[in-house]
């Protein structure tokens, strides 16, 4: 009886942790998906450069230049600043000065 009821409770710890790494797993790939080069429609750029250009001053050419770069890379980086590795289209693409365009 004894040797049931360890099996049974091997089992269940070994289910537990598969269970925890499919989860970790699924957590990361879908944060990679949220914010990825191509992870946008075009009908999602004007709420993600929304949520992007929320605390510039100048928020007209913001919003302009963003959802070009949005519309080309489908792809708007987190937050209000910066993080523009997580979305290389948007980050490479340059001016004719060599200056980021998008922001």
């Amino acid at each position: 009886m004894a040797k049931i009821v360890s099996i049974l409770l091997l089992a269940l710890l070994v289910i537990s942790m598969l269970a925890n790494t499919v989860m970790a797993a699924n957590g990361k790939h879908h944060h990679h998906a949220k914010y990825g080069p191509g992870s946008l429609k075009p009908s999602q750029c004007l709420p993600q450069c929304t949520r992007r250009c929320s605390k510039t001053q100048y928020h007209k050419p913001c919003m302009f230049f963003c959802q070009k770069c949005c519309n080309k890379c489908l792809c708007v980086p987190p937050g209000t600043y910066g993080n523009k590795a997580v979305c290389p289209c948007y980050n490479n693409w340059k001016t004719k000065e060599g200056g980021p365009k998008c922001p």
